[in-house]
C-alpha cells in the first residue's frame, strides 16, 4: 500500500482501538504498553484517546534488546524479585480502574538463546508483582485490549521471503484486513462480527453442556464444564457497564472449564510464542484436571518451566472454539503470535480462568471459585489445538451427545 493509504489505515486503526476496543470514556486513565519502534501508532492512539475524553494516557515503553541484556546479565536475586514500587504501581493502577491497551509487535523468538530458567524466574516475579492489575483485568473490572503492530523482526518471521519494510508492509496489510480496518466502516463491521459470534455463544449457553469431548487423529480429550458456566464471544462489559472488545482480531467463543474434570491427551496444531521463545508440537496428558505428562518437539524446557509456575499452571483456565473457516485460518499464514494464531484455531489456555465465565463469578471469593472448578494461576497461556480434522461434542448431564464441531467447523 502507498504511504497515504497506510497513514489513513493507521489512523482508522487507532480510532478503532480506542472507540471499540477499550471504549475510552471521559475521565478515564489509559495505560498503553508498546514497543519503542511503534511511536507513530502510539501517538495516534494517544491523540484518539484524548479526543474521547481520557484524563491521561500513560505509555509504558518496551524494548527487546534492553530486556535481553537484563535477562542475560542481571543477578538471579534481581530476577527473582521485582522492586517494591512495581507492585505498588500495579495496585495503584488497579485501584484507579485504568483501561489497558497492550500493543504487541515484538519478534516472537526474541529471547532465543537466553537461559529458560532465568526467563522463568523473571516471569514468576513479574506475575507476582503485577497480580493486582491482572486480577482486575481477568475479572473484567476494567476495559482492556490486546492488539498488534507490525514490527520488522516479527514480520520477517511470518514472511520469510521478504525483508525489512517490505515484510512489515505485508504484515500491516494482514493486520488491517483481520481487524476489519480495510472495511469502509470498521466500526459497523465490528458490530456485525460481534452479533454473529454472540449467536454461537447464546446457543452454547442455552445448552449448558456438562462436558466437551475433543477428538481428532491426535487428540482425545474430555473437558468438564462448571454448572452455570457462561460462554462469551467478542465483547464484554467492565464493572462500570461499558462494553469493550478485549482482542482484535477475534473469531472465538470461549468459557472456563472445570479444572478438576479434564482427562485425556491433547496435541497442539500451531506453534506457540511464549516468553520470547517458539514452542512447537506440544503434547499434554491430563488426569483429573492436571497435566501429568508434557512433551514438545521444540521448547520443552520452557514448557516445563511454565507448568511449574504455580499450583494452577498445570490445569486449564479457558477452552475456546474457533472454526477452521475463520479468515485467519483460511489465509494459510502462521503468525507466530497467539493473538492471531488463536483466532485461526480452537485453543485452550493453561493457567488463570476468567471469573466472568461463571454466573456471579466476579463476586465470588477465590475459595468459592475454586469450589466450582475455576482455575487460579499467575499465568494464562493459550495454545492452539484445532484443525480441519477436529470434532467436538457437547455432552449433557443426562448423557445426551450433541455435535458442536465437525471437521473443524460449527455444526449449527
Amino acid at each position: 500500500m502507498n504511504k497515504t493509504t497506510f497513514e489513513q489505515n493507521l489512523k482508522k486503526y487507532a480510532n478503532l482501538i480506542t472507540q471499540v476496543g477499550v471504549n475510552v470514556q471521559p475521565g478515564q486513565t489509559v495505560v498503553l504498553s508498546a514497543s519503542i519502534d511503534q511511536a507513530q501508532l502510539v501517538h495516534l492512539i494517544t491523540s484518539s484517546a484524548y479526543r474521547l475524553g481520557a484524563q491521561e494516557v500513560i505509555v509504558d515503553w518496551t524494548d527487546t534488546e534492553t530486556n535481553r541484556q537484563f535477562l542475560r546479565h542481571a543477578p538471579e536475586s534481581r530476577l527473582k524479585e521485582e522492586p517494591a514500587y512495581v507492585g505498588q504501581r500495579a495496585q495503584q493502577l488497579a485501584d484507579k480502574r485504568v483501561s489497558r491497551i497492550s500493543l504487541i509487535s515484538a519478534d516472537p523468538n526474541a529471547l532465543a538463546g537466553i537461559d529458560s530458567q532465568r526467563i522463568a524466574m523473571h516471569n514468576q516475579a513479574i506475575g507476582k508483582a503485577r497480580a493486582p492489575i491482572m486480577k482486575v483485568t481477568t475479572n473484567n473490572d476494567i476495559s482492556w485490549l490486546v492488539v498488534s503492530a507490525a514490527g520488522i523482526p516479527w514480520a520477517e518471521k511470518v514472511f520469510s521471503d521478504l525483508h525489512g519494510q517490505a515484510a512489515a508492509d505485508r504484515l500491516w496489510t494482514e493486520i488491517f484486513k483481520t481487524t476489519l480496518v480495510d472495511q469502509p466502516d470498521p466500526v459497523a463491521a465490528w458490530q456485525t462480527k460481534i452479533a454473529e459470534l454472540n449467536q454461537h455463544a447464546d446457543w452454547l449457553n442455552a445448552q449448558q453442556f456438562d462436558e466437551l469431548h475433543y477428538q481428532s487423529s491426535k487428540t482425545n480429550l474430555r473437558v468438564g464444564l462448571p454448572k452455570n458456566h457462561i460462554w462469551e464471544a467478542a465483547g464484554s462489559h467492565d464493572a462500570q457497564g461499558n462494553f469493550f472488545v478485549p482482542n482484535m482480531p477475534t473469531e472465538e467463543v470461549f468459557t472456563a472449564p472445570d479444572n478438576r474434570r479434564i482427562d485425556g491427551i491433547v496435541v497442539s496444531t500451531r506453534p506457540l510464542s511464549y516468553g520470547g521463545t517458539i514452542l512447537k508440537d506440544l503434547q499434554l496428558t491430563f488426569k483429573a484436571g492436571q497435566v501429568i505428562n508434557a512433551q514438545a518437539g521444540q521448547g520443552e524446557d520452557v514448557l516445563n518451566h511454565l507448568l511449574d509456575t504455580d499450583a494452577g499452571s498445570r490445569s486449564l483456565g479457558e477452552v475456546s472454539l474457533v472454526p477452521d473457516q475463520s479468515p485467519i485460518s483460511q489465509s494459510g499464514i502462521v503468525f507466530f503470535n497467539t493473538l492471531f494464531d488463536e483466532n485461526a484455531s480452537d485453543h485452550m489456555a493453561l493457567g488463570q480462568a476468567y471469573p466472568f465465565n461463571l454466573a456471579n463469578g466476579t463476586k465470588m471469593t477465590p475459595e468459592q471459585l475454586a469450589a466450582h472448578g475455576i482455575n487460579n494461576s499467575q499465568v494464562h497461556v493459550d495454545f492452539m489445538v484445532g484443525s480441519n480434522q477436529m470434532n467436538i461434542d457437547g455432552i449433557k448431564a443426562d448423557g445426551t451427545v450433541i455435535p458442536i464441531f465437525r471437521d473443524g467447523n460449527w455444526v449449527n
